[in-house]
């Protein structure tokens, strides 16, 4: 196989394209540096397609691997022949090259295998030839031995050796493979004895369930799967088994008449008990990996987008976090996340008092100054946020201050205000202080708060426990890396958290450039990364173009301009009469139009620069220090509240994308309970995923399709025509 002629074609790229990516890769380059600073190379390849590239590449470079692995195997066992070296070649996936490796595989112990060891290989391969000449009976009555005491017995025998060999048949198999994706019924049904179980209830769409394997979708896949390892379900591929037993005799059959009859009873054996389990098996796997990438898939397409959520930038802001019996802890941080005061109110019980509590946040809020209070959304938040409305329109009708209030999602704020690294950050609170903490930060910065926790952890998968996790992390790792990297971090603040998802870095390494950082002072030029212990030349060449260093010596550092590119940054102000003070200042706003004028690709010429990155140079000069989250909707602040009983069929309302699945999404519109916009209700035109129209962050328009108060449900409809 031409693996960069595959990649070429699957991922419609130029031959040179093609070749440059996969040798940046080969290199040792990081997905987030090939795109940003190599997009010259790459026909300006995005970071999702350069990641999908990397995952084709690293398969068929394992396919290759492996053909070659069965090949010496074959080789050494003196079996190879054209045929085999032909279907070696062929072979497009893993599981093609195993079916050839099948029949010559080490194999346990066997029915074959025994009727091998007693001499039956030869009377196999004669009912096998099907000469109709053949006098079975005749023939295998010179097999009789001590071992096998009769004809019959001799028959069987070879009949166990020709079902294993029809097994082992790589054509075979590959089409019955296909007949079970193509016809068969995926069906479930309550396990023996669970039917009655209350947890059983989860699964009860699955008590009597059957869809074509072809039409199964993922997230049903999965839940199938759960169902099944959890005992609770029974899970079978049902299909005609007469249609594939003629499948499976279909190219063995011959007209030898008494050895015929014996050599299809052997291929209907081999199905029922070799192959139909196997190929379900297979199938089966198949099926749950596929629909593992797609919620994978599902996974990185909700996280970059909650990732990269718009801070709430130099806000003074408290953090709640909600609680009954244990009341509500108060955290209040200032615009950079330093914690200012913190304490506990007891509002939410029922009868509470809530006078005193009230004087003393009035108090706290006057003190600091706070300017917004984040809310999460778990136990309680409701009657938090009830008593939060309350105590905004005090302070507006006793002050005049406006204090608005966000309800934000804290998944995984308990996973990490309990880690280690939350200890480490703030010894001296308990854990629930420390979750009001993340509250506040989340609001303020998403990305450099969540990143702190494990994003299997967020809330905004579907069945990512059951996942392969090697697989997951790495793709999960992935999303991190590109939105950390495309936002760039001040390296004068950064915590280890952040530095150590930054494109060339690892966790040790983020270590030591703290470390450095603490010991000798803030940075003032990118180029003192170098005496940063472990951090030599490649690693600075990945990771500096995303480290910035605001107030340093060079404008420059404050800007995604790779430092190999400063020379020619600088050639290009000259050639516009612009100095490095006119980039601080902000005084080169019209830059764009006067190359535009000049003429873009001449400009790139004199500069040295290819016109792709020279407009990325131009961007960031205009902007220096830019924050690409700040030209996102910011989140919108509340002063009211509403509850599910409030909602009434045609309602409109506006809400926040807070997960996107394979059936419809989730949206946030305020009253506690996340509504479902299904697939069908998202737009009026045909659509094949949420996805094409919908993404986490995003604030919608919807109206209110239904509500179920005593089942805590909202239906919710996105579509003009009001279906």
């Amino acid at each position: 196989m031409d693996i960069l002629q595959t990649i070429q074609q699957e991922f419609s790229l130029t031959e040179t394209h093609t070749k440059n990516i996969v040798s940046l890769i080969d290199e040792g380059n990081t997905i987030p540096f090939i795109a940003r600073y190599r997009k010259e190379m790459t026909g300006s390849c995005d970071d999702q397609v350069l990641r999908s590239i990397f995952d084709r590449l690293t398969y068929l470079r394992n396919l290759e691997k492996r053909k070659e692995e069965v090949r010496s195997s074959i080789t050494e066992q003196g079996k190879m022949t054209e045929e085999i070296s032909a279907a070696l070649l062929a072979a497009t996936t893993l599981t093609e090259v195993e079916d050839v490796y099948r029949p010559f595989k080490q194999k346990r112990k066997t029915r074959a295998s025994v009727a091998i060891a007693k001499g039956l290989q030869p009377l196999a391969d004669a009912i096998f030839a099907q000469d109709p000449a053949l006098d079975v009976k005749a023939e295998a009555a010179k097999y009789i031995t001590e071992e096998v005491p009769t004809v019959e017995a001799a028959i069987a025998g070879a009949q166990d050796i020709i079902a294993e060999i029809i097994s082992d048949d790589a054509n075979t198999r590959k089409k019955l493979r296909n007949f079970f994706f193509k016809h068969g019924e995926i069906t479930s049904c309550y396990a023996k004895g669970k039917e009655e179980a209350d947890e059983a209830k989860t699964y009860g769409m699955y008590a009597d369930y059957s869809e074509p394997v072809s039409e199964a979708k993922s997230h049903r896949i999965l839940a199938l799967n759960r169902g099944e390892k959890e005992e609770f379900l029974k899970v079978s591929i049902e299909l005609n088994s007469d249609v594939a037993k003629r499948i499976t005799a279909a190219a063995f059959l011959k007209s030898g008449g008494e050895s015929t009859a014996i050599v299809k009873a052997a291929a209907e054996d081999s199905y029922d008990r070799l192959i139909a389990p196997s190929v379900e098996r297979e199938v089966r796997a198949q099926l749950f990996e596929e629909a593992s990438e797609q919620a994978i898939k599902m996974f990185e397409l909700n996280l970059k987008p909650l990732l990269m959520q718009p801070p709430v930038k130099d806000k003074v802001t408290m953090g709640w976090d909600p609680g009954y019996r244990t009341g509500c802890k108060i955290c209040v941080v200032d615009g950079t996340g330093k914690v200012l005061d913190n304490t506990v109110v007891h509002v939410t019980l029922p009868g509470a008092k809530v006078d005193v509590p009230k004087r003393v946040l009035k108090e706290m809020i006057a003190k600091h100054k706070v300017e917004v209070i984040s809310c999460g959304n778990g136990t309680a938040s409701k009657e938090s946020e009830i008593f939060i409305a309350n105590l905004v329109k005090e302070i507006k009708a006793e002050t005049g201050r406006t204090v608005g209030y966000v309800i934000v999602n804290e998944a995984g704020a308990s996973v990490y205000s309990a880690s280690p690294l939350a200890a480490e950050e703030f010894p001296e609170f308990d854990v629930t202080t420390r979750s009001a903490v993340s509250i506040a930060r989340r609001l303020q910065d998403p990305l450099a708060e969540l990143i702190k926790i494990d994003p299997k952890s967020i809330g905004v998968g579907q069945y990512q426990h059951d996942m392969n996790q090697k697989r997951l992390d790495s793709a999960l790792e992935g999303v991190l890396e590109d939105c950390v990297s495309s936002v760039g971090v001040d390296l004068n603040t950064a915590s280890v958290s952040l530095l150590k998802f930054i494109a060339g870095l690892n966790a040790g390494i983020a270590k030591n450039i703290v470390d450095y950082r603490n010991a000798h002072g803030k940075f003032t030029s990118r180029k003192q990364l170098l005496k940063v212990p472990k951090l030599g030349e490649k690693a600075f060449t990945q990771c500096a173009g995303f480290l910035r260093i605001d107030c340093g010596d060079n404008i420059l550092d404050n800007t995604a301009v790779h430092p190999e590119s400063y020379d020619k940054a600088e050639t290009l102000l000259k050639l516009f009469s612009y100095t490095k003070e006119d980039v601080r200042a902000r005084r080169i706003a019209d830059l764009k139009q006067k190359i535009n004028a000049y003429g873009a690709q001449k400009a790139a010429n004199e500069t040295g620069l290819d016109q792709a990155t020279l407009m990325d140079v131009v961007t960031e000069l205009m902007k220096p220090g830019r924050d690409i989250r700040d030209a996102l909707p910011a989140p919108t602040l509340r002063s009211d509240i509403m509850g599910i009983e409030d909602l009434k069929v045609g309602m409109e309302l506006t809400g926040t994308v807070r997960n996107v699945v394979d059936f419809g999404a989730f949206i946030d519109i305020g009253v506690h309970q996340d509504g479902l916009v299904h697939i069908s209700q998202i737009t009026d035109r045909y659509i094949k995923h949420p996805s094409e129209v919908l993404k986490v962050g995003q604030v919608v328009t919807v109206r209110v399709k239904e509500v179920d108060v005593k089942k805590n449900r909202i239906g919710l409809t996105m579509r003009s025509d009001r279906k």
